[in-house]
């Protein structure tokens, strides 16, 4: 003869599980995680000890902040191995949240309380020629802009070298005004080279225009690049006069170099009106290599 069930009441499980009447309530409505037995005729619900195990996984889940549907599919899970292969999809996508946290957490205190080692940030006005380039422009929404200059810096590589064109210096990019103040604006995403592009598709030949720029170099990923446009702007505002124009970037090193964000390095330049003497117009940055 089988051994007896010991059912214990709603009140007695949620002290021996640590969850709460409405959330073992609620997990019933929802099929989570249903009583053994319930009474027809008052509706008391029955949980039996064989349960608590499985109370308790769910309840570490939740702590993880795991949704309830995927949790479910871990419980339905047809074997330990698709079980295990679920629990650590969530795992991993809880490793990359925290990565994140940390870092704006680390990029808060920076900005609460500088290091006292920290050296100032070097900042150098600069006259930029004009340089012909291959070009591609688009209305970007500042979500995706990220992504976006991923893949046009791919197209834009992958048509240079289809037509046998050497790129001349590091990609750039110009971002309109409203990228910053609408988070949708025009984007050009540009990669200089001395020989003649024939358009196809979005490419098209672009003359990069000369211009005056007060310039700063950031250092890491994008996340954390609004740290360096404070800075310049605080420069271009307390040593220079701003004019109308798009704001530049170079890549000088980015996801194509190295796959170590820590070594990505962007040149960031904010038009300017010199009212000094201008030295003569250098040619675009170089890349780091090019200039040992």
């Amino acid at each position: 003869m089988g051994a007896m069930l010991r059912y214990l009441s709603i009140g007695d499980f949620s002290r021996a599980t640590h969850m709460t009447v409405k959330t073992l309530r609620h997990y019933h409505r929802v099929g989570l995680l249903e009583p053994a037995a319930v009474d027809p005729y008052t509706g008391y619900r029955r949980y039996t000890t064989e349960q608590i195990p499985t109370a308790q996984v769910i309840r570490r889940f939740r702590d993880l902040d795991m949704p309830l549907e995927e949790i479910q599919a871990v419980l339905d899970a047809p074997d330990l191995r698709a079980r295990n292969e679920r629990i650590s999809s969530h795992l991993d996508r809880l490793e990359e949240e925290l990565g994140r946290t940390q870092r704006a957490v680390t990029a808060l205190r920076d900005l609460l309380a500088p290091p006292a080692t920290a050296v100032p940030a070097a900042i150098e006005l600069r006259s930029v020629a004009a340089t012909p380039a291959a070009a591609i422009s688009e209305v970007v929404d500042a979500a995706d802009s990220a992504s976006w200059l991923q893949g046009a810096l791919g197209e834009l590589y992958g048509i240079l070298a289809a037509q046998d064109l050497v790129p001349s210096g590091p990609a750039g990019g110009f971002y309109a005004d409203e990228l910053f103040t609408h988070h949708r604006g025009p984007v050009t995403v540009f990669v200089p080279c001395a020989g003649a592009i024939r358009p196809l598709g979005r490419v098209t030949s672009l003359v990069v225009p000369a211009a005056e720029l007060a310039v700063i170099t950031h250092s890491g990923p994008p996340a954390d690049v609004d740290r360096a446009y404070g800075t310049l702007a605080t420069y271009v505002t307390r040593h220079a006069l701003a004019v109308d124009g798009p704001i530049r970037e170079y890549y000088l090193i980015g996801r194509r170099d190295t796959a170590d964000p820590s070594r990505w390095r962007t040149e960031i330049g904010w038009p300017v009106f010199r009212t000094g003497a201008p030295p003569v117009a250098s040619s675009p940055p170089s890349t780091p290599a090019s200039r040992r």
